[in-house]
């Protein structure tokens, strides 16, 4: 999708939300792109937006939305509580910003909807957080099964299991968040299922309260069958100490497994494995700030008025998949 609109020559970005994630993660890997800037920040705290301004050398501190969305920037970050995903990002597509919003997209797909039309009656775009998607090792394994190296797509196997007690993070308050593991893990595993499978026909699994009792599950697991090929299988969860999480496919002709790159800090060297029919295994390792990925190519969509390699439709699909599965578990 094209934008008719000017282009812009440098994104000023604000940022809507201004927690540890934004403070200690997004902030930094927008200092790595040259056409970027931090200009506003907004809190539903006036002290925390200026506390994190003077900070991170933000123009501008908010705690008005409104006036937030008046001030000097074009595209804004969304990185709030998941029900305020909703109202901010439909006010900041009226005002004409290209938004890339936290995942999940919003608290229900009815939601999702209202947001992406909004989008696409204002000519703004929409981008979703999946940030996994962009490390160079899974965009790797991408190239290879486009290529059909692995042959007839098997099963796709993924896990993101950490320990996350209860507390007072809004993850834990269902009014806020939604839901828990399935929610805030489970969403980047069904985005990247869909990634490398395609899209998804049926999805079936389980949802529980292993370890921790909240008003959110601290345990899902999905079993979902591919439109074109094969089957996929995720669990995620907030209780596990020591988890080995990683990302494995199958084809018919070889193997691909990822690991030491979901669930660990930027700086660690994940390693790719490929065993290929009649080909010796082969091993790769590489750094990759996620983040700083996907940000290249935000602002390159962004810039160019170019449809993201996210899309909020992506963020739609992913919603009514983990729905059609919270309603099976009768969630």
């Amino acid at each position: 999708m094209k934008i008719k609109r000017p282009k812009a020559k440098k994104l000023k970005w604000g940022i809507a939300g201004c927690g540890y994630y934004t403070e200690h993660t997004f902030i930094p890997a927008l200092t790595y792109l040259r056409r970027s800037s931090l200009h506003s920040l907004y809190s539903h705290s006036l002290k925390r937006s200026k506390e994190l301004a003077k900070k991170s050398g933000a123009f501008a501190a908010f705690d008005n939305y409104d006036e937030f969305l008046k001030s000097d920037i074009n595209s804004v970050y969304v990185s709030s509580v998941n029900a305020d995903h909703y109202e901010q990002v439909i006010k900041a597509a009226e005002a004409g910003k290209h938004i890339l919003c936290e995942k999940p997209l919003a608290l229900n797909f009815r939601q999702a909807e209202e947001m992406v039309n909004a989008c696409k009656a204002n000519k703004v775009l929409l981008s979703v957080n999946y940030v996994h998607r962009f490390h160079p090792l899974v965009v790797k394994a991408k190239h290879i099964l486009k290529n059909q190296l692995l042959g007839k797509l098997v099963t796709i196997n993924l896990s993101f299991n950490v320990d996350f007690p209860p507390g007072s993070n809004f993850r834990f308050n269902k009014k806020l968040s939604g839901g828990g593991a399935l929610r805030d893990l489970g969403t980047h595993l069904i985005d990247l299922l869909r990634f490398y499978g395609g899209e998804i026909e049926d999805i079936n699994g389980y949802m529980d309260n292993l370890v921790y009792k909240s008003e959110v599950d601290d345990f899902a697991a999905g079993l979902v069958r591919f439109k074109d090929s094969g089957y996929g299988y995720f669990n995620v969860s907030f209780n596990n100490k020591k988890a080995f999480n990683r990302i494995e496919i199958l084809g018919h002709k070889g193997s691909i497994a990822i690991e030491n790159f979901i669930g660990v800090k930027q700086h660690h060297s994940a390693k790719l494995t490929i065993q290929l029919e009649g080909e010796a295994k082969m091993s790769f390792r590489k750094r990759g700030n996620k983040l700083v990925y996907l940000l290249r190519s935000i602002q390159k969509s962004f810039i160019n008025n170019d449809t993201p390699a996210v899309t909020g439709e992506d963020g739609l699909i992913n919603m009514k998949l983990m729905e059609t599965l919270e309603k099976k578990c009768g969630k």
